[in-house]
């Protein structure tokens, strides 16, 4: 198969897999309180390293118990949702410049927000459907091709997600966006404990 090909493939699948995915909702989140190219940065670098461990041991990682996993990322869902909750109560303090309407701190460092945003992703991705899709494609073509395409997927799934989440700060209060985010991670903790006791 031609090299651009298995590119494009696991491009496309990788990216139609991550549209619905829990990390392009936390990308999401995490752009409407932190400033949006620090959020990227941090996406972006966690989903590499995800997909560097994908293609080297993608067949690992489809033997690790995914009980263990959905349960801490049902556990990690529940936290992110009491927090947002707690937040979406406390009074925003605007300063100047295009983050003025985010409710993250003003002062947070780009480094910092990019370390935050690889942490949330680099938890949550454990076990997730694009790991294993990528394995399998590893299995049967270059991994370096598919590791590139992967990756561009995932990283455009990624900026689409914090684009919309620095935008829809002009449409939606951000109190009531946390307040929704929290609800949607409950759900997501829901299905995630579900998935681990069935």
């Amino acid at each position: 198969m031609p090299e651009l090909a298995v590119i494009g493939i696991a491009f496309a699948v990788t990216f139609l897999a991550e549209l619905p995915d829990k990390s392009m909702f936390a990308s999401l989140v995490l752009a409407t309180r932190y400033r949006a190219s620090a959020v990227w940065a941090g996406v972006a670098a966690a989903f590499a390293v995800h997909m560097a461990i994908a293609v080297t041991a993608g067949q690992l990682l489809a033997l690790l118990p995914h009980r263990v996993v959905d349960w801490v990322v049902a556990g990690l869902f529940v936290a992110g949702a009491v927090y947002l909750w707690v937040t979406s109560y406390r009074p925003a303090q605007p300063e100047g410049g295009d983050d003025a309407t985010r409710q993250g701190p003003s002062t947070t460092s780009f480094l910092r927000v990019a370390a935050t945003s690889f942490a949330v992703i680099f938890l949550a991705e454990w076990g997730d459907i694009t790991q294993l899709t990528a394995a399998n494609l590893a299995a049967r073509y270059n991994p370096v091709l598919v590791y590139a395409g992967a990756t561009l997927g995932l990283w455009t799934v990624a900026a689409i997600a914090v684009t919309i989440g620095a935008k829809s700060l002009s449409v939606i209060p951000p109190a009531w966006i946390n307040r929704i985010t929290a609800l949607i991670l409950l759900a997501l903790a829901g299905y995630a404990a579900v998935s681990a006791i069935s």
